[in-house]
Formats: C-alpha cells, structure tokens, sequence
C-alpha cells in the first residue's frame, strides 16, 4: 500500500523522537476491502491505517499538524466533505508515566488502482488523488 508507505515517511520526517528509534513508529491496517465492479479490471483498495507511536513523550499535536497536513495533500476528500472530516482521525493513548505516552491513531484511506491488460499482461499503476 503505497499510502501507508508515504505516510509513514512524512511522519519520520516530522518527528524528531523517531530518529533514535524509527521502531517507534509502527503501521498495520485494519479492515481492508477491495472494491471492483463488473466494468473491467481496475479496483480500489479501502482500509483503515492504524498508526502506534511508542514511548511518545510530545504533545499530540506535534503529530496531529503533519498527519493533516499529510491528509489534504493524500487523501483530500477525507477532509472536503463535513461529516468524513469530524471522524477522519481517531485516536486512543495509553499513559505510560508522567512523560510518556503510546499513541494509536486510526485513519480511512484509499487508494485508487488502473489496471490495464495488453494480451497475457497486466499493469497496475496507483493513481494519484483527483485534483479537487
């Protein structure tokens, strides 16, 4: 999922505490789905992005700012549209001491797949955002 991977890039790249430990970081996704229609062979994929950071000891918006600014540049109509933006994060943190805290944060994505068939091949190129 190329997403995940961009995300995940642009959050190392915003948070300083990651570069002792980029293991701080994960990513899993949740509730994959596929969806294609009978019209030919392009697909979307849909999934929810769970991201961890471990032992966090900044402020929350520290990594709120570049996740949405992340999400207008990747995944605007999460954003566009009034009722998708009020759930377009969902967060959950554990306390670990005074100082630290794990962060999990969950968002929706998607991610828009062209396949073209010439004779016996198939090619996939993942599509970038429509421009708004």
């Amino acid at each position: 999922m190329n997403k995940a991977a961009s995300l995940r890039a642009a959050l190392e790249a915003a948070l300083p505490y990651l570069l002792d430990d980029p293991d701080r970081l994960v990513m899993f996704i949740d509730a994959g789905q596929v969806a294609a229609g009978m019209g030919g062979p392009s697909f979307e994929y849909r999934y929810t992005l769970t991201i961890g950071l471990l032992d966090f000891n900044l402020h929350p918006d520290e990594v709120m700012i570049p996740l949405l600014r992340w999400l207008r540049a990747n995944e605007p109509a999460l954003l566009q549209n009034p009722d998708k933006a009020r759930e377009a994060i969902a967060f959950e943190a554990e306390i670990l001491n005074h100082a630290a805290y794990d962060l999990r944060l969950q968002v929706k994505l998607t991610e828009r797949v062209k396949v073209t068939i010439s004779g016996d091949e198939c090619v996939a190129e993942h599509l970038p955002e429509p421009k708004p």
